[in-house]
């Protein structure tokens, strides 16, 4: 008989990446971004288990829209009070805070469980070109399907 390989919480090692977001398509980048984060690139993925690798994103405030999906786009929340609804467009947001605009891209493409906080815990975004990870020695992000060693 042959048995189902579950990798346990020793084995799993963990790499940084880093991606610059300048000039890349919001949503693309998103998918690439959370497929890492999910761990979906190794060979021993687990459903039940966070195997991701970190990821650090630079130049967030430099990401790809297109001026339809600027003014369209609206994020909305709402405080729970009377006249709590609040709305922002994708474009107000980008001007505002464009780390959470792809933090919000990501979060919506890992699972709504405790398992998608923790992989979500593991990105770190910058507006600018600089971080403060150089001793984890981060690797480029690979293109898609460059990734499985």
């Amino acid at each position: 008989m042959t048995k189902t390989y579950s990798p346990k919480a020793i084995e799993i090692e963990r790499q940084w990446f880093v991606v610059d977001a300048e000039g890349q398509t919001l949503g693309r980048l998103a998918s690439r971004i959370a497929r890492v984060l999910a761990g979906k690139h190794k060979p021993g993925y687990a459903t039940h288990m966070d195997t991701g690798d970190h990821v650090i994103v630079l130049n967030a405030g430099k990401i790809s829209v297109s001026r339809d999906k600027r003014e369209t786009k609206v994020y909305a929340r709402h405080s729970g009070y009377p006249g709590g609804f609040r709305q922002e467009t994708l474009g107000d947001l980008l001007a505002r805070r464009p780390e959470e605009v792809i933090r919000r891209a990501v979060k919506g493409m890992l699972p709504r469980t405790t398992l998608g906080v923790q992989q979500s815990r593991k990105l770190k975004i910058y507006a600018g070109p600089d971080h403060p990870h150089d001793a984890q020695r981060p690797e480029p992000l690979p293109e898609t399907g460059a990734l499985v060693r």
